[in-house]
């Protein structure tokens, strides 16, 4: 009932993506969204608008006069442009140092949260800080914990992005107005708890829709989500209960908490855009696209009652996962209309195989036993991606079979080396699951971590054309609210 229920909404997406074009800034910005869809490059954007169309069309194939169904930051934003990612000390850089120099301007290594890479003490002001210096209030969303790499940057500096507790605790000194979405890594050190420190500093904190909905504007506020998963982060979007709150119901809270005289900064972080391409999983990735879309629908719908005054940037802190839209099996067919089989992410597919393995009582601990006799794991794959088994190659029954006794025995198929190759660390059969998917539909991955490519810039500021490094992001936005060399 559930994945009935979502894929009415996807559809009244597609039936109302027609989108009305922002006019060009024309003046000096009294708002600001900034937009991070973390890992996402520009084959995770088109992708995402080949399954809409795809949803309205039945098939990926045939005749395209006009594509219709784009997402709001490519058909409403009319400027566009491409950014480098490399840090301070690699070619391919983590969130942490992508992070700091969209929000400082400066490259660092990665790991290093806004401060200098040499002595990793002396900390780079943030054009989140600059706007609060300036009188704006401001705000951090994200999908991941608020502790995080990307979040973290923008009010916290710090020399390693896992002193979780040290960063949390940099919240209640902030200063900043909002902050939603997930919650916090380690909450408790020697005795310190960051939400009193934060409760103790004048936040209000609240973890339901209604409470967050009762807080007036003016108030401080850190609002967590009820429901997070292990990583104390918001639920992949084709998880999500259709009642639990989502990243464009913080955004749009955030606007209301955020609206006043002297203007706003708010940055929205897609966050799991990035695990679940670290995981090569393309539907869960489009669905997250989707939902970091409609918050960024949010914003556009702000921009329109305050035309020229409001500025409006997606990006990237990178790629994940090296997703292309072709796969040598597929050769020039795609078909995204096999991606509508999956009912739910890796990570649910993941809990489900982890926990029949731990059921010592179940026939397939036997080092005999193979998944073509384990009639309930077929019947629990079909319902997770839609793969019939009976429909497959010789060669995918084999990838699964190999997948299977690696979950459910627990041994290497040759090495460490061709392991981690094939599954990434992550469970060898629900990664199975997810490339041999993707792969029929036409999308290929090419590593379980970040790249080194280019990565989307949309906005409606003719400043964010063209291609330019990252660390140009946050001195054009000092440039579009006047306060340009603020961060030098």
């Amino acid at each position: 009932m559930k994945q009935i229920i979502y894929s009415i909404c996807i559809l009244l997406f597609v039936a109302n993506a027609s989108f009305a074009q922002l006019q060009p800034l024309d003046g000096t910005a009294k708002y600001v969204f900034l937009f991070i869809g973390d890992g996402m490059g520009f084959a995770q954007v088109h992708s995402a608008e080949a399954y809409l169309d795809t949803l309205e069309q039945g098939t990926t194939e045939g005749p395209r006069d006009v594509r219709a169904n784009k997402l709001a930051m490519t058909a409403e934003l009319p400027f566009a442009g491409a950014i480098s990612t490399y840090d301070y000390g690699v070619l391919i850089t983590d969130s942490a140092s992508a992070g700091t120099a969209l929000a400082c301007g400066k490259k660092t290594y990665s790991g290093v949260v806004s401060v200098d890479p040499q002595t990793k003490t002396i900390p780079y002001k943030t054009i989140a800080e600059v706007a609060k210096e300036h009188g704006m209030r401001v705000g951090i969303v994200t999908s991941v914990s608020i502790d995080h790499a990307t979040p973290a940057v923008f009010y916290a500096h710090s020399a390693s992005r896992n002193d979780y507790h040290g960063i949390g605790m940099q919240i209640a000194a902030s200063g900043f107005d909002y902050f939603g979405g997930g919650g916090l890594l380690q909450q408790i050190k020697n005795g310190e708890d960051t939400i009193v420190a934060v409760q103790n500093a004048g936040y209000q904190v609240v973890t339901t829709h209604q409470d967050l909905a009762a807080v007036a504007p003016g108030q401080k506020v850190l609002a967590i989500n009820s429901i997070l998963d292990g990583s104390k982060a918001l639920s992949y979007e084709i998880d999500r209960d259709v009642n639990d709150m989502s990243l464009a119901d913080f955004t749009s809270e955030g606007i209301r908490l955020l609206d006043n005289p002297n203007g706003f900064f708010m940055m929205v972080e897609g966050g799991k855009i990035d695990w679940t391409c670290h995981a090569n999983d393309g539907r869960t990735s489009i669905d997250d696209v989707l939902a970091f879309d409609n918050a960024v629908m949010k914003a556009l719908d702000f921009a329109m009652l305050h035309p020229n005054e409001t500025l409006v940037i997606v990006t990237a802190d990178h790629e994940t996962g090296g997703l292309t839209q072709g796969w040598a099996g597929t050769k020039y067919a795609s078909a995204y209309e096999k991606m509508q089989g999956q009912t739910m992410s890796y990570l649910s597919f993941t809990d489900f195989v982890k926990g029949i393995a731990a059921d010592s009582n179940k026939f397939w601990l036997d080092p005999n036993s193979n998944l073509v006799d384990d009639t309930d794991m077929l019947a629990a794959i079909e319902n997770a991606f839609g793969l019939v088994y009976s429909q497959l190659t010789d060669f995918q029954k084999k990838q699964l079979e190999d997948g299977y006794d690696r979950s459910m025995k627990g041994s290497r198929i040759v090495s460490s080396e061709e392991d981690y190759l094939l599954y990434g660390g992550y469970d060898a059969l629900t990664v199975t699951c997810t490339h041999i998917l993707n792969n029929l539909a036409g999308l290929g991955w090419t590593s379980y971590s970040h790249t080194a490519i280019p990565v989307p810039v949309f906005s409606n500021d003719a400043r964010f054309n063209g291609y330019y490094d990252n660390t140009m992001i946050p001195h054009k936005i000092a440039d579009s609210i006047g306060l340009s060399g603020a961060l030098d």
